[in-house]
């Protein structure tokens, strides 16, 4: 199978030098990748807009090693929220942050920028103080222009921390919404949790390399998981986000939404920017809420990776564009 070999080269500086460094990259990244910087994402947000689509935007750049720039990566989206303030986009546009990019995986405890530890530090040793500390600020920023935060889900052994954070922001910012992963064994439990608790709940396959031990391995067991899942959410309380290109998801979600008695506005879809655009419109069309995941910035090669390995058929566009030249 393509997709784990693809999630461990996602891991290496070695090919990240080398796809970074071919000729036809450029352009394949585009595909995925809406611009590097607010500049260049901004005409995308307005653009979507115009269509009746909204947004969810990710400043891209999981992977860094030190406190100063958890704290560049917090600066990075309150500089984007500013610029939907100014140009009135708060309501159609949201943010999704990944807590890793946020200083969680950092090793040196920390306490949060009032002094004061939240309580975090003692159950979460490491960086998670910091990420709490550097995320609070841009889910006040949010919220103060009528939009949210969703807190990105990413590899297994961090999901409790996130799953904490996510429950003290929802103590004063009940909108802020979490992630979770279809192929992992616990996460039926995390739904009817999460689900009770009236959440924003976004579920999608998974796209990280798990082990056997915690995850499905097969695809069609992974759909099974997420058809029970997704039934989970449909019947509780919460705010259901359905992360999937999956024509057979997208219809069973619609069957689940009308069975349960869900109003249009009472869920929503959502599909990674640059993928199934001619979809996001029709979805629209039909009064759906259709939101499209737009990643943006310089630090692309994590975000491009996985996205390749979610579906590698985009890995053979990709060999054809590295053996060309610009």
């Amino acid at each position: 199978m393509l997709g784990p070999v693809i999630l461990a080269a996602s891991r290496s500086d070695k090919m990240r030098r080398f796809v970074s460094a071919a000729p036809g990259t450029k352009q394949v990244v585009a595909r995925f990748i809406a611009g590097e910087s607010v500049d260049q994402v901004v005409p995308v947000i307005v653009d979507a807009a115009d269509k009746g689509l909204e947004v969810t935007l990710d400043v891209v750049g999981e992977d860094i090693t030190t406190v100063e720039q958890s704290h560049e990566a917090r600066d990075a989206y309150l500089e984007l929220i500013g610029r939907l303030k100014d140009l009135g986009l708060g309501t159609r546009a949201e943010m999704s942050v990944k807590l890793s990019m946020f200083g969680q995986s950092l090793p040196s405890p920390t306490t949060a920028l009032n002094g004061e530890p939240s309580g975090l530090a003692e159950r979460f040793p490491g960086g998670h103080e910091l990420a709490l500390a550097n995320v609070r600020p841009v889910v006040e920023a949010a919220a103060a222009i009528g939009t949210t935060v969703t807190l990105d889900a990413e590899d297994h052994t961090t999901l409790d921390s996130m799953f904490a954070i996510h429950d003290e922001l929802r103590k004063d910012f009940p909108q802020t919404g979490c992630v979770i992963q279809a192929y992992l064994f616990r996460t039926e439990a995390d739904a009817r949790r999460l689900a009770a608790n009236g959440s924003r709940v976004r579920i999608v396959k998974g796209a990280y390399k798990e082990p056997a031990e915690v995850a499905y391995q097969d695809k069609a067991e992974i759909d099974k998981a997420y058809v029970r899942i997704l039934r989970i959410l449909m019947e509780g309380d919460g705010y259901p986000m359905i992360g999937s290109h999956d024509p057979r998801l997208i219809s069973i979600t619609q069957e689940l939404a009308r069975r349960a008695g869900r109003k249009l506005d009472e869920y929503e879809f959502q599909m990674l920017y640059g993928i199934r655009s001619d979809e996001h419109l029709r979805l629209a069309a039909e009064g759906h809420r259709m939101r499209v995941y737009t990643a943006y910035g310089t630090d692309w090669y994590g975000y491009f990776m996985r996205r390749l390995a979610e579906k590698p058929a985009n890995l053979l566009f990709f060999a054809r564009s590295i053996l060309t030249k610009d």
